[in-house]
């Protein structure tokens, strides 16, 4: 939780001493193909583990209060459709209500497998139809205004964030990473 903490720190101070802010700077001519290549490592990552780690561990938690396997995976699609959804105003197959409610309800291996890698395909669909002049139309991230770049940029941050966490459970329930083999 502490690298995670200082890592988001670390990122939050490089885009604050961006002269300018983040919203003013524009994507590099490149940004998809790096965006789909980080993206993609990471989310091919999280599915195998989440496909890795046994049913019977989904509902295990590190501890009272902390979310549990399936929680985790399903935070991670729920994300995956709300940056574009409600940040970036690209359609969604599901609404705002309905990916509200997974983590809390989607608990079935093969349910949160299924979702969790639909919300990756959804990511690369977002990434594919992307236009490079769309990339620097100003939308709101939590309450600041950026360039779709960045909230791009976000799901990549979120999902490494999580995928550490999900490494971390899985080891602790005796599970090797299928990548670390």
């Amino acid at each position: 939780m502490l690298r995670a903490g200082l890592r988001l720190w670390s990122v939050a101070a490089v885009l604050a001493a961006v002269p300018g802010g983040i919203a003013g700077q524009g994507a590099p001519g490149n940004f998809i193909e790096e965006f789909e290549g980080q993206f993609g490592s990471s989310g091919s990552k999280i599915v195998a583990l989440a496909e890795a780690m046994p049913a019977e561990v989904y509902g295990w938690s590190p501890g009272e209060g902390v979310a549990t396997v399936a929680t985790v995976f399903m935070h991670i699609a729920r994300y995956n459709y709300m940056y574009p959804h409600e940040n970036m105003g690209r359609p969604s197959p599901f609404t705002p209500e309905e990916y509200g409610r997974w983590e809390d309800e989607v608990t079935d291996k093969a349910e949160v497998v299924r979702l969790l890698n639909a919300s990756v395909e959804y990511v690369y669909g977002i990434a594919r139809g992307t236009k490079p002049s769309d990339l620097d139309v100003e939308r709101t991230l939590y309450g600041r205004q950026v360039g779709e770049w960045a909230v791009l940029l976000q799901l990549v941050t979120h999902m490494n964030e999580h995928l550490g966490q999900s490494i971390a459970y899985a080891r602790m329930n005796g599970v090797v990473p299928p990548w670390s083999r």
